[in-house]
């Protein structure tokens, strides 16, 4: 089996497992309590915070534990825009192409009052730092733009977008779900006001991320009940999820430059492949791009079939985001960057890891080009297409 989906999930690395199985058996006090297994605890905690802290150059107590990104994502804007509030001040700025995780919480805005401007996503998947400078007014609260596409896998100008931020004293929030791990990331010298990020996508457990946010900035609390995380999210912290989390993300900062450099080599190989399949095309920057993820869209096909036909030949694809494939409807990221709907219907993205072998990368596109092939000679719609009864959106 060759698993392409780490964008969706990472498999748990042994680092991270040896550190929770620890945890689970020498560390399983509150950390809220007073007595010695309670302190043990205590320590385990704070130790897996500066431990992340100096992954992401920040202070310790700049990062609060969450249930991840999502959850994250949420307390970030919905702390903005509520200190806007109090100031009068209710627009908010973001991109049409963001994780649904931000763009469900800026609907729920709207319906509060707030006013949400989704910049439009150039064709190379990438939003600059002058459309978000002129777009600011007087009353905004709050830029929030993700640091790297979950789907198409492209980088934002994090750093630019930041200093504009900074400069007009507007907070900036940045869903860094798919970058933290696979970037390098330092949160004081980006300009960052808050960032969010997810145990799973950097081989950690799942349902533990966290919310780093500058110091002054207090956090609107989703959770209410107890004092834990310094009273910004009641409920007995995961402990042993924490712990994972600090492991997983030491080790991914540990060998990030190797990793990269490998995966891009890889990267580049199955785009080149993928490339010779007529009438297809890749979605987002060719550079500027995760260092794992290729997302390409072919004429003629439907994705779902083009993913269940990869999986009986051995191969975990996605045709976008895993927390909307349940849905019909087109990839919104494609829409954004000007893929039409029937083409961006047809899309497949592939998303490697540092255990990626050049073996799977050869087999990968051998099994695209077979299975694109098959789907295409029983399509009528393809057959139209080479016929002539319709025009081909790609140009060849």
């Amino acid at each position: 089996m060759i698993y392409a989906d780490n964008a969706a999930t990472t498999k748990m690395s042994k680092a991270a497992m040896d550190a929770v199985c620890a945890c689970m058996k020498d560390c399983w006090g509150n950390p809220s309590s007073l007595y010695e297994h309670g302190q043990k605890a205590k320590e385990a905690l704070e130790d897996a915070r500066e431990r992340m802290a100096a992954c992401l150059g920040c202070s310790a107590r700049e990062i609060t534990f969450t249930s991840g990104g999502s959850e994250a994502d949420n307390q970030a804007i919905l702390t903005a825009a509520y200190l806007g509030a109090r100031k009068g001040k209710k627009h908010i700025i973001s991109t049409a192409f963001e994780h649904h995780a931000v763009l469900h919480v800026l609907e729920k805005l709207e319906k509060e009052g707030f006013e949400v401007t989704l910049l439009d996503v150039h064709q190379d998947g990438i939003v600059s730092a002058k459309q978000v400078e002129e777009a600011l007014r007087e009353d905004t609260c709050l830029v929030t733009v993700m640091y790297a596409n979950n789907e198409i896998g492209t980088i934002q100008p994090i750093t630019e977008i930041g200093e504009v931020c900074r400069r007009h004293n507007v907070l900036f929030h940045t869903d860094a779900v798919q970058a933290v791990g696979h970037l390098p990331i330092s949160f004081k010298d980006q300009n960052i006001d808050m960032l969010s990020l997810s145990a799973h996508k950097f081989h950690g457990p799942k349902g533990i991320g966290a919310l780093v946010a500058r110091k002054g900035i207090r956090l609107e609390s989703l959770i209410n009940g107890g004092a834990q995380e310094r009273g910004k999210r009641a409920g007995t912290e995961n402990l042993p999820a924490i712990v994972g989390m600090a492991a997983a993300l030491e080790e991914a900062c540990r060998n990030l430059e190797e990793n990269a450099s490998r995966m891009t080599r890889l990267r580049n190989r199955l785009i080149e492949g993928l490339d010779e399949i007529p009438y297809g095309e890749l979605n987002g920057s060719r550079e500027t791009r995760l260092p794992g993820n290729v997302n390409f869209c072919f004429e003629g096909i439907e994705g779902e079939s083009l993913l269940l036909l990869l999986d009986d030949k051995g191969i975990c694809a996605s045709s976008g985001s895993a927390c909307t494939s349940g849905s019909l409807d087109p990839s919104h990221v494609l829409l954004a960057i000007g893929r039409p709907h029937e083409v961006a219907h047809g899309s497949l993205r592939l998303s490697i890891s540092e255990e990626t072998t050049p073996e799977e990368i050869e087999t990968m596109i051998l099994s695209v080009k077979e299975v694109v092939t098959y789907l295409r000679n029983m399509s009528p719609f393809w057959r139209d297409l080479v016929t002539g009864k319709r025009q081909h959106v790609f140009q060849q």
